[in-house]
């Protein structure tokens, strides 16, 4: 099983790094788990919505730049809640 073209264990390597760099862009404090798996869901989510809009990307580039910007997003929409 592949996820966006690229292995689980990858994806959830990449998925900490996308995450890693979220929190350094968003200036917020989280641990490893919480980059991980923000990183995946934000990938996962972003990929699914670009997907239901026509665009679809594959490999682990591709990966990499959905998971940091969902992984930004939903930073972002985090923030907003718990306001």
């Amino acid at each position: 099983m592949d996820v966006n073209g690229v292995g689980w264990i990858a994806a959830i390597i990449i998925g900490g790094f996308a995450g890693w760099m979220a929190e350094q862009f968003m200036k917020s404090n989280m641990g490893l788990f919480m980059n991980i798996l923000l990183g995946i869901i934000g990938a996962v989510v972003l990929n699914a919505i670009l997907t239901f809009a026509g665009m679809n990307f594959t490999g682990w580039l591709a990966y990499l730049i959905i998971g940091f910007i969902g992984a930004c997003l939903l930073i972002a929409v985090g923030r907003a809640v718990k306001r």
